[in-house]
């Protein structure tokens, strides 16, 4: 099989992966109501995500900017997003942000002494 030689349709950064409207069972499944909050002004903000970070948009509107890339990720109020580990990213938020995160505690380095 031959792989494209544009180097413009195989980006080196991990992509975002955004999920429209996940259904009410979804959301109780992912225990979102139980995870940490976090909001922001809209402005940009410059982003390095040290782990994988999954996160559920109540309200806001976001275009992020993968470092390095031209094109943009968009989502909003009622979006699920999976955010890769090891993306650097320019968050555009036209709309205040409050959303619900999880950090994925396997993709982060564990504690060097751990007692499992």
């Amino acid at each position: 099989m031959a792989t494209p030689s544009n180097p413009e349709s195989s980006s080196p950064n991990p992509s975002i992966i955004v999920e429209k409207n996940p259904s009410d069972s979804r959301l109780s499944e992912l225990g979102i109501k139980s995870w940490p909050k976090w909001g922001c002004p809209p402005g940009k903000f410059t982003l390095k995500f040290d782990a994988e970070e999954t996160c559920y948009l109540l309200k806001g509107k976001v275009k992020a900017y993968p470092k390095g890339s031209s094109e943009y990720v968009e989502f909003g109020a009622g979006d699920l997003v999976i955010i890769p580990k090891g993306l650097s990213c320019t968050w555009d938020v036209s709309v205040a942000v409050d959303k619900h995160y999880k950090f994925d505690s396997s993709s982060s380095s564990p504690p060097s002494s751990s007692s499992s």
